[in-house]
């Protein structure tokens, strides 16, 4: 049975509702929630669309009907996963434990494996919140939701772009899930594929998936707008070009839950923002130089006693025994010595304290930010500094305005309109959460629509 709108009842029974909510007892009659992720879509690009020269009538409908952010202050780091992580709990890396894209390797054995698994949480997220109460919820793609709790879920996953990535999705899916929807719609997207083509084939199978099952909660992920920025740089054609073709994917997706359910309130965000980037900074090799990094004539790690862990813009330094005075005393100096190099374009290193009073990650002891323009390398045998990798680049300390990402929201029972401001990310699951019905508890952040 559809829900009812809410719009006949009184205004104080609106408020009396939304204050309830705020305490954690869900409104008397919740709606349903389509969140899509567009990475990387900075706010301006859809804010300043028509002085940017950029057609996204989708999105800008979105935010002239509902609510937006000029600007959601993320997380550190301003990374993928750790975001979406956030935004799915409502609380910072430093306590729903997802530090980075790629997990924590020092010696290489894990073959480039990302955060994937949803055991990794130390916290509820909205799809356990749904489950909680009961509550059908549908999931494609998004970041760390292999194992979630979603009930029909299309998980993140890939290895190594062979076809049996297919296999391993489909064994990690919801049973049965991939096989049925296939049957309709043909092959679903590689894990792998970043592509705007890839999230076309998503939003398909997304689109079935809500004309079915009339979710409470729906989660998708769409990755081609930061594929492209990291190729092209933010602001270039291809970026412009990427962001209409996945504003009309989002339009697909809107349409779906809306003749699902037409008091569907839909999210739209982004993790971080971008900016351009011309130089690739070594990091490893100042550690491997100090003997805290050991090395084989292969250039295999054969033992270490603290780390650079990668970050794009940033990088956190794990130390092997983080409580041996005498080891981060030996890596503060390092750290002093190249932050003093500009070769190195640092601009600021935080310790272990500053970190968590910044809710970054727990495994870290110290956080190396870099210059705009400058990204961490990923060849331990390369250059101090060098020509980049990539055109653009996020990862950068969340007090960069570069780094401010997007939240566009409409629906019929918002509590709020027009431009929120500036928002903390934390604030976005707990707004979901009340707009659902459900409760999260331990989020950090308060509802702001």
């Amino acid at each position: 049975m559809k829900r009812q709108s809410r719009a006949f009842l009184p205004h104080a029974l609106l408020a009396l509702a939304a204050f309830a909510a705020a305490a954690g007892a869900g409104p008397a009659e919740a709606a349903p929630v389509l969140l899509v992720s567009l990475d990387g879509l900075r706010p301006a690009d859809v804010i300043e669309a028509d002085a940017r020269g950029i057609k996204v009538p989708v999105l800008r409908r979105i935010m002239a009907e509902g609510a937006y952010s000029s600007g959601v202050r993320g997380v550190l780091p301003t990374l993928t996963y750790p975001s979406h992580a956030t935004l799915i709990t409502g609380v910072a890396p430093g306590k729903h434990g997802i530090s980075n894209n790629l997990t924590f390797d020092p010696t290489g054995i894990n073959q480039i494996g990302w955060d994937w698994y949803a055991s990794d949480f130390r916290v509820a997220t909205l799809w356990d919140a749904a489950k909680a109460k009961g509550l059908v919820s549908v999931n494609v793609h998004w970041p760390v939701s292999v194992g979630g709790a979603a009930d029909f879920n299309l998980p993140q996953i890939w290895r190594t772009g062979h076809d049996d990535d297919r296999k391993l999705l489909t064994a990690l899916a919801t049973p049965g899930l991939v096989k049925s929807l296939e049957a309709k719609l043909g092959p679903y997207a590689m894990g792998i594929d970043e592509s705007v083509e890839g999230d076309a084939v998503r939003t398909r199978f997304a689109a079935e998936l809500i004309t079915e099952k009339h979710p409470a909660l729906t989660t998708v992920y769409f990755a081609g707008i930061d594929h492209i920025e990291h190729l092209h740089g933010p602001g270039s054609p291809e970026a412009k070009q990427a962001i209409e073709a996945t504003d009309a994917l989002v339009g697909q997706l809107v349409d779906a839950a809306r003749k699902a359910d037409r008091t569907t309130v839909i999210a739209v965000v982004s993790d971080h923002g971008f900016q351009p980037v011309e130089t690739d900074v070594n990091l490893f090799a100042p550690f491997v130089q100090a003997g805290l990094i050991r090395i084989d004539a292969a250039g295999k790690v054969t033992g270490w006693d603290a780390e650079p862990w990668l970050a794009g813009g940033s990088a956190g330094v794990v130390l092997a025994r983080p409580d041996d005075a005498a080891l981060v005393a030996k890596v503060r100096a390092l750290l002093d010595t190249i932050k003093a190099d500009p070769a190195y374009g640092i601009a600021s290193v935080i310790d272990r304290a500053e970190i968590a009073r910044r809710g970054g990650p727990r495994e870290a002891s110290f956080f190396i930010d870099l210059k705009p323009g400058y990204e961490t390398g990923r060849n331990p045998a390369g250059p101090i500094a060098g020509p980049s990798g990539y055109k653009g680049m996020h990862g950068y300390f969340p007090e960069a305005a570069t780094m401010r990402s997007s939240l566009f929201v409409t629906g019929p029972d918002l509590a709020r309109h027009g431009d929120l401001g500036e928002i903390d990310m934390r604030d976005i699951a707990p707004s979901l959460a009340r707009v659902l019905g459900v409760s999260l508890p331990e989020a950090e952040g308060k509802p702001v629509f």
